[in-house]
C-alpha cells in the first residue's frame, strides 16, 4: 500500500507543476483599455442620486455606490447619497476594531474614508433614523456632516430627486 503522505506530496507537486507561476510577469495587461463611452461631465443642474442599502465590508456593492457617487460629483454632478436599512452601518464614526477609526482587516474602513471624502468634496449624505434604530445605532456617532433622516423621507427623497432629473442608482445588498 502506498504512502499517503508521499501520495499527496506528489499529486501536490504534479498540479503546482500543471501551469507554470507566475504565467504572466508582474505588470501585464490583462484586459484592454478601450473605453467605449464618452467621459461625460454634468451639464448645468444635473443631478446623482444614490440609494444604498447594503452592509458595508459585506460586499462590495455598497462601497462601489459610494466611488460611483464621488465620480459622479467630481463629474459635476450635484451628488447625494442615502443610507438606509443596514446601509446605516455605513455612516457610523464608531466602526472599527479594537479602537473607533482601526481597521481590524484591510479595506475596513473604506466605507468611512470614502463618505467623509465624499462629504468634503461637496456631496451630500443622509442616513435613515429608523435604519439606525434597527441596527441599535446612535445619531450622535454618526460621520460628521451626514443628515439623518426621518423613515418616510426615503420615499420622499427618490420623487424629490426625480423630480430634478437626477439620475439614480439603487444598491440593494443584504
Amino acid at each position: 500500500m502506498p504512502d499517503i503522505d508521499t501520495e499527496l506530496a506528489d499529486n501536490i507537486a504534479a498540479s503546482l507543476a500543471e501551469i507554470p507561476h507566475p504565467s504572466l510577469p508582474e505588470g501585464s495587461d490583462l484586459y484592454g483599455k478601450t473605453k467605449l463611452f464618452p467621459d461625460y461631465q454634468a451639464e448645468d443642474g444635473e443631478t446623482w442620486f444614490s440609494l444604498v442599502h447594503g452592509v458595508p465590508h459585506e460586499s462590495s456593492v455598497s462601497f462601489v455606490a459610494v466611488l460611483q457617487a464621488t465620480r459622479a460629483l467630481r463629474k459635476g454632478f450635484e451628488s447625494a447619497l442615502y443610507f438606509y436599512g443596514p446601509g446605516t452601518l455605513a455612516c457610523m464614526a464608531t466602526r472599527g476594531f479594537p479602537t473607533t477609526g482601526n481597521a481590524a482587516f484591510p479595506g475596513e474602513m473604506n466605507m468611512n474614508a470614502s463618505i467623509a471624502t465624499f462629504i468634503a468634496e461637496g456631496g451630500t449624505v443622509y442616513c435613515c433614523r429608523f435604519g439606525l434604530a434597527l441596527h441599535g445605532l446612535r445619531e450622535e456617532d454618526l460621520i460628521e456632516g451626514v443628515i439623518p433622516a426621518h423613515p418616510l423621507d426615503v420615499q420622499d427623497a427618490v420623487i424629490h430627486y426625480a423630480r430634478k432629473g437626477a439620475i439614480i442608482q439603487s444598491n440593494f445588498n443584504l
